[in-house]
């Protein structure tokens, strides 16, 4: 099956058939094409297609009616007000504008015919509309014969033009199914071109329940497509990478197995699973894409460092990038201290080295001489020459942008790659962002690990937060203070931190009291976490900067000040800081009164679960995939249309179908991909 959109010169969707200031105004709305305006789709409908009489108007929902206007005045208590009475042949309503211009006194002259829509309400004289949409019309003036859209916009972009933008591209763009009828047909969708023309313009008689709940069959089959064209890119993606070369390095276990001897402790039955799938990753001739998940504690650092041993006993480099200099460094601590008796010199890598040391450690992983580099994004700028990179790994993938990514799978030829979350993914997402990877979960946590006790405390009850501080640190454990998030100002974050610490170290002269936070030199950073580390700092303040990678099980209590204000993956993170020693653990939310509902619903759930697959489930729920994935940076097109979790069956097909599409029909997902694309298939590059 082939149709003019599958003939359609690939560059078609990109020249713009606006003028330049409707260009302006329809990129905001990322509109570009007439192809897009096709797929851009009502929010809400109108009913102006019938006019109902005044006397017999529904209260509570915004109708259409029609009358002669009787009287028109401006009153001028209690504030300054249009009114206007309007009759038809049951009865009188009135019409109130708290804001008017002068020219509407003349349009709405006494005499005159006008049709209104909006929410008829009892007011103190009757039946009244406030701010109605109205416009002038001759008696029998035909009424609409489709329901009317309402689209988002912008300034400057009214209702009407976009509604004529519209019907201009459902005029003149291809609407023949790009799907065959085989793949349909099973599923029960209507066509293509019956969909979009239904969504534009619903029929005076449509379900509006239907419409309104995104379930009617017109908006199933819109939203399979959408998601049927994101699996299919991903597919795509993901048979590019496996026809691509790497160099297989199959399992020597020289190295491997001398740092399994050497560790105090055995690795868990999860752990041996995921280093199982990853070991075989690293033998095949093509470049591993691999994303390990695994809870906050969950023991990724070690499966991280048989990966690069892996690389490293086949004569290849590894390099582990991490989001921030207190994260790479305590990976540089732990793998230095695994890996230095086996020979193997690990440099680190960041920003804030002194030039000689960066120098050093630069040389070092151009000659080869280190077989590991651990650093931050200081891994990815272009000084940074590896000999022979075999293996990338990021931790806290979600963190970095796909051009920081890509920019470090680059300095090798094709290296294999695996990224590390300690944000767990709900099956959902990751069958529709994570598609083109595989997953592996370390979905236990290792023995030893005491569960975490949360308690919600309003900072009305500071002081009971004080004692319980003094006594965990009097009684020789250790605690974190974590200040208030305040994402809109690092410099006030700073300030706030700065005013916590001075506070606290007043508060308790007798216990020596730290501070890190993110503008801090990185060498005082260092001193402070090893002097926390060691014991000599009882209680540390800190900013986020401490929410991944600190490992201290002396640690046993921690006090998020401002709970309210951090998100859930956040929280969970933080409060995985404690717990990993063998002493009773709690983390105290400490939060301000009131509550918006949001900030109620995150720490109600956080307080209420402490499995953080769960959590991000709820979080998924609350925030939606864009939030969630922290990243509109993250190159992955969102859905607009179709919803994750309400539409999960069809994400299940749309999973299923491509696959099929993909082995047997190439040329439909190219023809798929053309329209909902629009020349963007290539979105996906890590």
């Amino acid at each position: 099956m082939t149709t003019a959109a599958s003939k359609k010169p690939k560059n078609e969707a990109s020249a713009s058939p606006f003028p330049p200031a409707l260009q302006t105004k329809l990129a905001k709305l990322g509109l570009h094409t007439a192809h897009d305006l096709l797929l851009h789709l009502p929010l809400r409908y109108q009913d102006e297609t019938r006019i109902h009489s005044i006397a017999n108007a529904s209260l509570g929902q915004a109708i259409q009616v029609e009358g002669e206007i009787i009287d028109t005045t401006v009153q001028y208590r209690p504030r300054r007000t249009l009114v206007c009475r309007v009759e038809d042949d049951s009865g009188m309503m009135t019409l109130r504008f708290l804001n008017f211009y002068p020219s509407q006194i003349k349009q709405l002259a006494p005499g005159k015919r006008v049709r209104l829509f909006g929410e008829m309400r009892h007011g103190f004289f009757g039946m009244e509309m406030v701010h109605p949409q109205y416009r002038m019309v001759d008696e029998n003036a035909p009424v609409a014969e489709a329901l009317t859209p309402i689209y988002p916009t912008t300034a400057g972009l009214g209702q009407a033009s976009l509604r004529k933008l519209v019907q201009a591209s459902l005029a003149k763009c291809d609407l023949a199914d790009t799907l065959p009828h085989d793949v349909l047909q099973p599923l029960g969708l209507p066509a293509f071109a019956e969909s979009i023309a239904y969504l534009h313009q619903p029929p005076p008689d449509a379900p509006i329940e239907l419409l309104a709940e995104r379930t009617h069959p017109s908006w199933q089959r819109l939203k399979f497509d959408e998601l049927l064209a994101q699996q299919l890119s991903m597919h795509q993606h993901y048979r590019r990478r496996r026809a691509q070369s790497a160099a297989p390095m199959p399992p020597r276990q020289r190295l491997t197995r001398a740092l399994l001897a050497a560790l105090p402790f055995p690795l868990t039955r999860a752990q041996q699973h995921v280093m199982t799938e990853i070991a075989s990753d690293l033998t095949k001739p093509h470049p591993m894409q691999r994303l390990l998940q695994g809870d906050v504690g969950s023991g990724k650092t070690i499966v991280a460092a048989l990966a690069a041993l892996q690389a490293i006993e086949n004569g290849f480099q590894a390099a582990i990038m991490a989001p921030t200099e207190i994260l790479a460094e305590q990976h540089y601590q732990k793998l230095s201290a695994w890996l230095g008796p086996l020979g193997l010199r690990v440099v680190w890598l960041a920003a804030s080295l002194p030039k000689k040391e960066k120098q050093a450690a630069l040389t070092a992983v151009a000659e080869g001489e280190a077989q590991l580099a651990i650093g931050t994004h200081a891994l990815f700028q272009e000084q940074v020459v590896f000999r022979n990179l075999g293996l990338a790994i990021i931790d806290e993938q979600h963190r970095f942008g796909v051009h920081q990514r890509l920019a470090l799978r680059q300095k090798g030829a094709q290296p294999h790659q695996l990224m590390m979350s300690a944000t767990p993914i709900p099956r959902t997402l990751s069958m529709s962002y994570y598609a083109d990877l595989d997953v592996s979960v370390i979905d236990e946590l290792p023995p030893g690990r005491t569960p975490v006790v949360t308690k919600l405390v309003s900072d009305r009850r500071r002081d009971e937060v004080v004692a319980r501080v003094r006594e965990a640190c009097l009684s020789g454990r250790q605690a974190y203070w974590v200040c208030p998030l305040i994402e809109e100002s690092e410099t006030l974050q700073l300030k706030t931190a700065v005013e916590t610490f001075e506070t606290l170290t007043a508060t308790f002269p007798e216990l020596k009291v730290g501070l890190v936070h993110g503008r801090l030199h990185a060498r005082d950073k260092a001193a402070t976490m090893a002097a926390f580390k060691a014991g000599e700092i009882q209680l540390l303040v800190a900013t986020t900067v401490i929410e991944v990678g600190v490992d201290v099980p002396n640690a046993s209590l921690m006090v998020i000040e401002h709970a309210e204000r951090f998100g859930l993956s956040q929280l969970h993170q933080l409060r995985g800081r404690v717990g990993r020693g063998a002493a009773k653990s709690a983390c105290i939310l400490l939060y301000q009164t009131p509550l918006s509902e949001t900030a109620r619903a995150r720490l109600k759930i956080i307080y209420e679960n402490s499995d953080g697959f769960e959590i991000a489930r709820q979080d998924l729920l609350l925030r939606g995939p864009g939030e969630f994935l922290g990243a509109r940076q993250s190159g992955v097109p969102l859905l607009h249309i179709a919803d994750i979790e309400q539409d999960q069956g069809l994400l299940e097909a749309a999973r299923r179908i491509a696959e099929k599409i993909i082995a047997e029909q190439p040329e439909v997902a190219e023809r798929h991909l053309q329209r909902w694309l629009a020349g963007a298939e290539q979105y996906l590059k890590v």
